[in-house]
């Protein structure tokens, strides 16, 4: 399939935003561990901006760097959201409560506790009536989410924003199932070239795949411990906007080969 690139949004330990976080991506800066400060979105109303979780408002942050660098109207976009486990904390919560002798579940974590709940309130945040599709595949979450994203450009020739977003579950659900940091990251794709500067062709291919490695030793630590960074090989080279192939990891006997090229 191919498809444009018409912008990015990144946020994640170290990388505060696509702009600050390309020149880290592209080798020139050293990349420095630093926390993810993540905000709660000025677009929700003050009533739905309080019952978010990390998950939501990541999600709602890289979604809107992507389309505000696009140029894009967010209402009038389609949307892919993919988390490998989505709201942890409130998975957490739910879970305690459920331990307890009180069982009552109060209703604000029972609708966070779905799974398309970031897309629920960006539809709020955004008014978009748009498709809009959620999905999770584990460790291959960003892998399917982008083969997704770019089906329905390649079928339907519209563009679709994609945001893959993850957030580590507090004890003991974290040593059950480690995710080692908050990332989100989010792609404007496009069927034609007109605002993009970068082409991508997206092939499934059968058989496991060699997953391309973070040069950086701090990312690729972070490449590997969260589902969400595994978009970080091609993060990298859409930062160098040059041509390169990039593989990511898909299911155990498939992989997605990605090759990026600039488009003049």
């Amino acid at each position: 399939m191919r498809l444009f690139i018409e912008s990015m949004g990144l946020l994640g330990p170290g990388l505060a935003g696509w702009a600050a976080s390309r020149p880290v991506l592209r080798g020139e800066v050293p990349y420095r561990h630093a926390p993810a400060v993540v905000t709660a979105s000025e677009f929700l109303p003050p009533v739905e901006r309080r019952r978010t979780g990390i998950p939501v408002k990541l999600a709602l942050a890289v979604g809107h760097e992507a389309l505000t660098n696009a140029g894009r109207d967010a209402a009038a976009t389609a949307t892919v959201f993919t988390s490998s486990g989505s709201d942890g904390e409130n998975v957490h919560q739910l879970c305690e409560t459920l331990a307890s002798s009180e069982r009552e579940v109060s209703p604000t974590r029972f609708h966070n506790s779905v799974h398309n709940a970031a897309a629920g309130y960006w539809s709020i945040a955004t008014r978009c009536h748009e498709t809009s599709t959620s999905l999770c595949c584990r460790d291959a979450s960003f892998a399917a989410g982008l083969l997704e994203a770019a089906a329905q450009v390649a079928t339907a020739g519209a563009a679709v924003v994609l945001i893959a977003y993850d957030q580590p579950y507090p004890e003991p659900l974290g040593s059950v199932r480690p995710i080692g940091a908050i990332f989100g990251a989010a792609l404007v794709l496009a069927s034609q070239a007109d605002r993009a500067s970068i082409q991508l062709e997206v092939t499934f291919a059968a058989g496991k795949g060699n997953a391309t490695p973070m040069a950086d030793a701090a990312l690729e630590a972070l490449r590997g411990s969260v589902p969400a960074a595994r978009s970080l090989p091609l993060l990298a080279a859409l930062a160098r906007n040059r041509s390169e192939d990039v593989v990511l990891e898909y299911l155990e006997a498939a992989h997605l080969h990605i090759t990026v090229a600039p488009c003049s």
